[in-house]
Order: structure tokens, then C-alpha cells, then sequence
């Protein structure tokens, strides 16, 4: 089994992974914090809740966004297997070819989903990842990656808008019944989802009309499921996304 960890700026999700199959799937909150025998801990925790054992784990794959905690969990592995870790960066075979002015600035969960929507949707295509920043790669007809946007996440605009004024109150991120809200709560995440909805189709609109060419939409994160309804546009919703371009990457690197 290959034990493949995504870290967020929110959250750490982790896979097993037989072959092309998830075994399972669980996320962890990111801790700046944490020590590396915590995270050994609670990855031991959180592997024995679906009885896999360390001794099952035959190598492991590590993309993350946050430096600190990626050393780590990177050590905290390699305490709890007793091997070493791939981590997704310079060296690491991907198979994307990256087309953009300075490809080293390119964030591994961007390269670690486009790799996989590629290999599962084809090209071309427009991938949103909904996380805590919003971002949308584009991957042209030939499968690279020439570039995208970066949003604030749904979730940095509601606590900037809770954070930065003084009498609108906390609200959870559930579905708006309708746009034009009729109670402050209710207008305040009518703005927030279908403002986030709005932003997205205007932006895939503008997207690929600058891209020539139809391409698909493939959309991830966890808060996608809550904005796709609301937009206009057919969007492929695929949860696992990332723990299956960790899976795809590290068969290249080993098979190698």
C-alpha cells in the first residue's frame, strides 16, 4: 500500500493507495505547531481507524503548500514506516510539461491535480480547485500547463467580511435559498456562495475564450460540491482528485 498526503494550507488529507485504487480516504487539520512525533501520532491514530498497520505501507508521497509542516510530517513518516518519502518538487518526474514564465513558481497541488485530470479527463481542460485559495489552471490541447488565476477561497472571504466590519455576524457556509436575501445572515452568504458561483463562470467564460478552443471543466476541493449547483456552467466534481495524481506520480518516480 502507498500512503499518499496532500498538505493544505487547511486541511491534510491522506490516501491509501492499492495501484489505481483508493482504499481509503481522511483528512487531518494543518497545525503549524505540531511537532513531527505529534503528526507520527496522530497518522498512527488515523491509520489504525481503518486498520491499516505501518508495516503496510510499502512508500509514501507528500505534495504540500506549506513548508514548515511539510518537514514534519516528511519526518514523522519516516519515523512511523521506517522509509523514506517522496516529496513532489524539482527532480520529481510528473510527466506535465509546464509552460509558464518561471515553472518553479508552480505549486505542487497544481501540478499533482493537473496531472491527474489530465490522465482521467483529457485535454483540454480548466481545472478550479476550490481550497483555501480558489485557482483555476489551464492545460491547453496539447496537456500543458500555460498558466491560470488565483482567488480568495470562500472561506477567506467570509472571515474578511466578518473580521473587517463591525456589525455583521458569523454565518455558516450553508446553501442560500435564494439570491436576493431577506435577513442580513441570508444576504451575506447569498454574496459569499453565489458571489463565489458568479466569479467562477465569469471567469471560465473569460478563459476560454482566451483559450480559442472548448475544453472541460474539472473542479475539486471541499467546497466545490456546495458552489458547483449554483453555477452555470458543466463541471466534472472529482473528490479524490489529488490523492490520485499522488498515486499517478509516484508509479512514474518508482517504476524509474
Amino acid at each position: 500500500m502507498i500512503l499518499a498526503i496532500d498538505i493544505g494550507n487547511t486541511n491534510i488529507v491522506l490516501g491509501g493507495l492499492e495501484g489505481e485504487k483508493i482504499l481509503f480516504e481522511a483528512r487531518m487539520a494543518t497545525d503549524l505547531i505540531k511537532t513531527s512525533d505529534q503528526y507520527c501520532a496522530e497518522l498512527k491514530n488515523m491509520l489504525a481507524l481503518f486498520e491499516v498497520a505501518p508495516g503496510d505501507i510499502g512508500g509514501s508521497i507528500i505534495s504540500s503548500v506549506v513548508p514548515p509542516v511539510l518537514n514534519s510530517v516528511k519526518t514523522a513518516i519516516r519515523k512511523l514506516t521506517g522509509k523514506p518519502c517522496l516529496v513532489v518538487g524539482p527532480g520529481i518526474r510528473t510527466g506535465l510539461n509546464i509552460r509558464i514564465e518561471n515553472p518553479a513558481e508552480t505549486g505542487s497541488d497544481l501540478i499533482v491535480a493537473a496531472v491527474a485530470a489530465i490522465q482521467e479527463y483529457g485535454a483540454p481542460l480548466l481545472l478550479v480547485d476550490m481550497g483555501t485559495a480558489t485557482t483555476i489552471s489551464v492545460l491547453d490541447a496539447d496537456g500543458s500547463f500555460i498558466g491560470g488565476c488565483i482567488c480568495p477561497g470562500v472561506k477567506i472571504s467570509m472571515e474578511a467580511l466578518t473580521g473587517r466590519t463591525a456589525q455583521l455576524p458569523g454565518i455558516r457556509l450553508d446553501e442560500p435559498q435564494r439570491v436576493i436575501g431577506r435577513n442580513t445572515r441570508d444576504c451575506m452568504r447569498s454574496g459569499i456562495m453565489y458571489g463565489a458561483a458568479a466569479m467562477l463562470d465569469g471567469l471560465l467564460d473569460r478563459m476560454q475564450e482566451e483559450l480559442g478552443t472548448p475544453a472541460k471543466i474539472v473542479i475539486t476541493g471541499g467546497i466545490a460540491k456546495f458552489v458547483i449547483p449554483m453555477c452555470r456552467h458543466e463541471m466534472i466534481y472529482d473528490r479524490s482528485l489529488m490523492l490520485k495524481g499522488l498515486g499517478l506520480i509516484y508509479r512514474r518516480n518508482v517504476r524509474a
